[in-house]
């Protein structure tokens, strides 16, 4: 099964065939080559990697050892009049979401994130799909493997929207489908991965 790991706007896709577009090949049988270093030296240049294996699975389980796995989880939360819940944050439209508490099922995760960093009590439907981010973490000086398990809620409440302002979100808003289009032109990878599981 291919992977994608998204380092914000560029991806390293596991994978056993080159895809589309203007990626970068690297052969996983070279063990050197899939060191996060050499991945991170590469994406300076180039906005996709694509790591080509016979067992992309290994592949990607040998890259990811070299990171602190982090398990999060948000979602796509729809209203009575089809609208999607969305937040601002750092100059980009994003989905609410956040790291799974100890003891924590994800699907709880979400609807308590939501809560937080938006006011707005909802219920999981289904489940959309996993990402995968990786990041370095400057408060504990180490890198991070983000995976985000996204769900499909509904709400037919109408709480008062609250930004949750600690976490850097400046607005919270309901996005009409043609506002939700415009939205995912500028955010992140990832967040155009769930709307395409909405599909």
């Amino acid at each position: 099964m291919d992977r994608t790991v998204y380092f914000a706007d560029k991806s390293v896709v596991f994978t056993t065939e080159l895809p589309a577009g203007e990626c970068v090949a690297v052969a996983s049988a070279d063990a050197e080559a899939i060191t996060r270093a050499k991945i991170l030296k590469i994406l300076e240049t180039s906005n996709c990697v694509a790591v080509l294996s016979a067992d992309p699975d290994a592949a990607f389980a040998a890259f990811a050892a070299e990171f602190t796995p982090v398990e999060a989880a948000g979602g796509v939360v729809v209203n009575e009049r089809g609208e999607w819940l969305m937040i601002y944050r750092s100059g980009r439209w994003d989905l609410p979401k956040g790291h799974v508490e100890p003891g924590e099922g994800c699907d709880a995760c979400a609807v308590r994130e939501i809560a937080e960093e938006t006011g707005v009590r909802a219920a999981v439907v289904r489940p959309l799909c996993d990402t995968l981010h990786a990041y370095y973490f400057s408060r504990t000086a180490r890198w991070e493997l983000k995976r985000t398990h996204w769900f499909l809620l509904r709400t037919s409440a109408f709480d008062r929207l609250r930004p949750q302002r600690e976490e850097g979100i400046q607005r919270v808003a309901w996005c009409t489908p043609a506002e939700v289009a415009r939205n995912l032109h500028g955010a992140f990878p990832t967040i155009r991965c769930v709307a395409a599981a909405m599909e």
